[in-house]
């Protein structure tokens, strides 16, 4: 991460509340010419860090809004520069005429998506796991993502990869002191055991921590339920049910629902993404046959497959992949009949008989897919690959044969794990990373 603060040209603003018409519109500006602007916007004697109500006017006299005004001289604000925040009335107008006003400063232009915090990062105010971790914060969704979000911006995953990274420091400078230094008398014998246990149990602890992504991924993404089942067999019903809305068509005509089908769901602070596919029979024509592979397919990677069978007329529906969770479901229940087959449940979409049984037990499954929300967990694919990577140098050092050698895959393991941070070059990740942010942030 960068050590140094980094001096603008420019200064940047934009709007960053939400999208006018709204109660208030927060108008944020960072840079060398924010003072200025503040001055000469809202008149002298804003006090640094204090919330101030002012009359805001443009250069040429005229009255803009009456707002609130914060200055936050750098290096101590949120990018690291001079940041200042004008609260206006959230209409459209007002929130257009202070952006206006404020580019029509020389030096200041509207931010690029992501432009303050990328500034806030090169400023050494973020690392890049909680540069990621806020832009999962304002994503956010449910409270497990809120939570999730909350932890890794507060610097506990960042903190993680920052321990691995020293201890590889102190291994790599053990090892090449006993290469250089293995005739002088003040270095100790040989620390090769103690360096290369310590490398063992890290390779273990990066695997375990490695093991968690899924969990992440099913708190940033959802916990994936997909209902199949033959025709008729209540699919639809019950996505509507679930969704409570009309969602997906029924009708009593096989092969009604061609195509996969999604609403999120949020259960007890979980994502939950419920999945509609087509009946499972041999196709009618080449559109449906689409259809069911696409089901089978979805089925195969699901976090919990519904099986659903009418409770009066059951109809096989051929394989369903191994391995995957599953609950058999009998629908229809409200018509009375005698279930043929035991099932782990018993529903009707129509009455809402069973149903909080079945939310029930989707959410129990969601809790221990995602386990203890304590936990540290790598939450993104990028993390993966470097950790992966760090993992393998690693493993490589522990089996080499020369110290020489060894000491370079632990460097190279070190190198990987910076990388994840931004401890070390990431200039080619950033446009990535700060493009996926809003404009105001």
């Amino acid at each position: 991460m960068v050590s140094q603060m980094m001096t603008s040209k420019d200064s940047i603003v934009a709007l960053s509340s939400g999208r006018p018409p709204a109660g208030i519109a927060v108008i944020r500006m960072s840079g060398p010419k924010t003072r200025f602007v503040v001055e000469t916007i809202a008149g002298p004697g804003v006090k640094d860090r204090f919330t101030t109500l002012r009359k805001l006017m443009a250069p040429d006299g005229s009255v803009i809004d009456h707002g609130l005004v914060l200055f936050f001289r750098g290096p101590a604000s949120f990018t690291g520069e001079d940041v200042a925040e004008f609260h206006v009335h959230g209409s459209r107008a007002v929130a257009a005429k202070m952006l206006d006003t404020i580019t029509g400063f020389e030096g200041v232009r509207h931010a690029e998506p992501g432009e303050f915090t990328r500034r806030a990062f090169l400023n050494g105010k973020l690392d890049l796991v909680e540069t990621e971790a806020l832009a999962d914060l304002v994503g956010a969704e449910t409270e497990a993502q809120r939570r999730f979000a909350i932890r890794n911006a507060e610097g506990a995953q960042s903190a993680l990869y920052a321990s691995w990274r020293q201890r590889l420091i102190h291994a790599r400078a053990m090892i090449e002191a006993e290469i250089d230094f293995a005739d002088e008398e003040d270095v100790p014998g040989s620390v090769s055991d103690a360096v290369w246990s310590d490398v063992a149990r890290m390779i273990d602890e990066i695997g375990r921590h490695l093991q968690g992504f899924k969990a992440a991924e099913i708190i940033r993404d959802g916990f994936e339920v997909v209902i199949v089942g033959a025709p008729n067999a209540g699919k639809s019903s019950l996505f509507n049910a679930l969704a409570r809305r009309e969602v997906a068509i029924v009708t009593d005509e096989p092969g009604t629902t061609r195509d996969v089908l999604e609403v999120m769901l949020d259960l007890n602070g979980m994502m939950i993404r419920v999945v509609d596919t087509a009946g499972l029979r041999e196709a009618a024509g080449k559109v449906e046959a689409i259809g069911i592979e696409r089901a089978r397919a979805r089925a195969g990677e699901a976090d919990l497959v519904l099986l659903l069978e009418d409770i009066a007329a059951p109809v096989s529906t051929g394989d369903i992949p191994a391995g995957v969770p599953l609950l058999r479901i009998g629908t229809k229940a409200d018509l009375g009949a005698v279930p043929a087959r035991e099932y782990d449940l018993a529903i009707s979409s129509t009455t809402g008989a069973g149903l909080s049984g079945l939310l029930d037990e989707i959410g129990r499954r969601a809790t221990l897919a995602i386990g203890d929300m304590g936990d540290v967990l790598p939450s993104r694919l990028r993390h993966v690959e470097l950790l992966a990577e760090a993992q393998d140098f690693l493993s490589a050092a522990a089996m080499g044969l020369s110290q020489e050698l060894r000491a370079e895959e632990l460097r190279l393991a070190t190198d990987r794990l910076g990388q994840i941070t931004g401890a070390v070059d990431v200039e080619d990740l950033l446009d990535v990373i700060f493009s996926q942010f809003c404009i105001g942030k």
